[in-house]
């Protein structure tokens, strides 16, 4: 299974532009308040409305209320919730039962030791991100803790044009997950991420 590419932290319609000529999977936006690429549900529905229709619309959410997250649910303005912060699996259930057995979740785990990754194949969320930090971070985990994961996964945390390649060879995630890796002076940066689909294209051609 060829490894699919996330854009996320979009925030203009030139990001979306961007993402539709690179042919991404994935076009993510950050729905919590709190962070400084918040995007609010209306405009995320302006933005998609703009989007490839084969490309999948991400919300991530850091500990916000169910209530919130259902209804970017049920509203049609997400396809799938990124929970990013401290959410149970009671979390995940009421979410579920919020959008009558809709929602695709993604549940995000900072990976830091091998008990991290024990957490993330226990997880009940339909698909799980590994990641480094919070928040466009730059950085990245310790990609050797992966090898034994059992379940799909999107990988995040550090990933740019330089290293994406040896990510998908050496680990075959499902997608690649990058935001500040492709940006310049924290806007996404066209020919940064022409390079990293390139990349992540010549990785899949390989496998």
């Amino acid at each position: 299974m060829s490894t699919g590419i996330k854009f996320c932290g979009l925030r203009r319609e030139e990001d979306i532009s961007y993402v539709n000529e690179l042919d991404a999977s994935y076009a993510g936006f950050i729905m919590s308040p709190k962070f400084w690429r918040y995007v609010e549900p209306n405009r995320v529905l302006e933005l998609r409305s703009k989007l490839n229709s084969n490309t999948k619309v991400v919300g991530v959410f850091v500990d916000e209320d169910v209530s919130y997250v259902a209804e970017c649910i049920n509203n049609g303005v997400i396809d799938i919730a990124q929970l990013h912060g401290k959410e149970s699996e009671e979390y995940i259930n009421e979410l579920r039962k919020a959008t009558s057995a809709k929602a695709v979740i993604t549940k995000v785990f900072l990976i830091k030791s091998a008990e991290d990754i024990d957490k993330a194949k226990a997880s009940s969320a339909d698909f799980v991100l590994l990641d480094s930090g919070v928040g466009g971070t730059g950085t990245s985990f310790d990609w050797t803790l992966i090898r034994d994961i059992n379940k799909d996964y999107f990988l995040a945390g550090g990933l740019n044009p330089d290293n994406v390649y040896k990510a998908i060879v050496d680990y075959r995630p499902m997608a690649v997950d990058v935001s500040s890796g492709v940006e310049t002076e924290k806007v996404k940066d066209y020919a940064k991420m022409m390079l990293f689909a390139q990349e992540v294209n010549r990785a899949n051609s390989m496998l």
